[in-house]
């Protein structure tokens, strides 16, 4: 891969008559990256910026790879500190739900939006059916969802405009809230890492430290005292943690002590970058297994850390996907039966990349990161062989015709 080139570009462009002015200066330069250097660093097939002055509309929307299938991401809603942190957020996450996509067997790609602006004073349904049109514009190439800064309210806003949208209420045919499924899908792939690390299934007796107490978090610690396992919740809103632990039996520590507490899994269900250069020589655990993102700070220096200190980590794309497969399960008509079954299967994705991880001498992530690669390359190379058509139906109503 080439490195990227630097251009200076403006942070403020100058306007002329509402127009820019191809000879006037601005009197602030900063070194950017070329535009499709950066679209082509991780191979996005395509980033579409979405503008409607009316609505107040400035979006990203960001295509990385369409190989398995129409790319399917949620619509983040955030005040960035510029254009191009949107940008890069974008084409980051973009990339990250081709893989989780991929890893959790979906015929799905990934792709990813943002909306620039603050999602506590600027959300509109004008705003939100402006962006239903120009995604209604991609022609199916790009399905939307929910995602930090968006919800439910707002996909039904986007929905008036476009089908190209999941994660909308029970009654217009959606899936509602996805965490039963998430969290289903984390106990299954934390039952593979025991399974690895102690030889079989069984999680009695095992100490667990979930960190976070929300939706997810709550049905996971339901899931793993009915289990047998000794449950520890910590949260910064303490009354939550107290809930938790009211409704499963599990024992509320204090969010400070989380790394500092002995036990066998620890499950991070919050935050993301949790382990970090501060807090990843606390640990005192034998597995990472939870259904946070992102969880690790810098993932190949932090993987190979972690490996090196023999605690097992569940990368969090495969082992979080059940909200992926919940969501993706409304394209064919949901069922949260259907979804709950194909969540389950993350136990032998995660056991299949861990196996591998030490066949192979290498960290989880780089095993987790060959298992997808490998299937977008095999579904990647029967393009060579020549289709008129394929289709996919269901909840779009008529075949979805894909010329290859």
């Amino acid at each position: 891969m080439s490195a990227i080139k630097t251009a200076a570009l403006p942070t403020n462009p100058a306007l002329t008559n509402g127009k820019y002015s191809a000879t006037e200066q601005p009197s602030e330069m900063t070194n950017r990256p070329e535009l499709f250097d950066m679209f082509q660093a991780k191979d996005h097939e395509q980033v579409v910026f979405c503008s409607d002055k009316k609505s107040g509309l400035r979006a990203i929307i960001a295509i990385h790879n369409t190989t398995l299938g129409p790319a399917l991401g949620g619509a983040r809603m955030w005040t960035y500190a510029s254009d191009f942190d949107a940008l890069n957020d974008v084409l980051r996450l973009s990339r990250g739900m081709t893989y989780k996509a991929a890893a959790a067997g979906l015929n799905l790609g990934g792709g990813k939006a943002v909306i620039i602006g603050d999602p506590h004073t600027q959300k509109t349904e004008q705003l939100f059916r402006a962006f239903g049109r120009f995604i209604e514009g991609l022609g199916g190439r790009y399905v939307t969802a929910e995602d930090v800064g968006t919800g439910v309210n707002d996909m039904v806003h986007i929905y008036h405009e476009t089908k190209y949208v999941a994660g909308i209420p029970f009654e217009l045919g959606g899936s509602g809230d996805p965490s039963p499924v998430t969290a289903y899908g984390s106990f299954c792939g934390i039952k593979a890492c025991a399974n690895i690390r102690y030889g079989n299934d069984s999680l009695e007796g095992k100490r667990v430290v979930i960190q976070g107490a929300g939706h997810v978090a709550s049905t996971l610690a339901k899931h793993l005292t009915e289990a047998g396992a000794k449950v520890f919740i910590a949260d910064i809103y303490v009354d939550k943690a107290k809930q938790v632990a009211k409704d499963t039996g599990a024992k509320v520590i204090a969010a400070d002590e989380v790394f500092d507490t002995d036990c066998d899994i620890f499950a991070p269900a919050a935050l993301g970058g949790v382990i970090n250069d501060q807090t990843i020589g606390k640990l005192k655990c034998e597995i990472i297994a939870g259904p946070a993102n992102n969880q690790l700070a810098d993932e190949d220096k932090h993987s190979i850390e972690l490996a090196e200190r023999g605690i097992l980590y569940a990368p969090d794309y495969v082992i979080n996907a059940g909200g992926l497969i919940n969501v993706a399960s409304e394209l064919e008509g949901y069922s949260q039966s259907r979804a709950l079954k194909q969540a389950e299967n993350i136990y032998n994705t995660v056991k299949k990349i861990l196996l591998r991880s030490q066949e192979l001498g290498i960290t989880t992530n780089e095993a987790a990161n060959h298992v997808v690669e490998e299937r977008l390359a095999a579904i990647g190379a029967t393009k060579r062989i020549y289709a008129s058509k394929s289709n996919f139906s269901g909840r779009f109503g008529e075949s979805w015709k894909r010329n290859d």
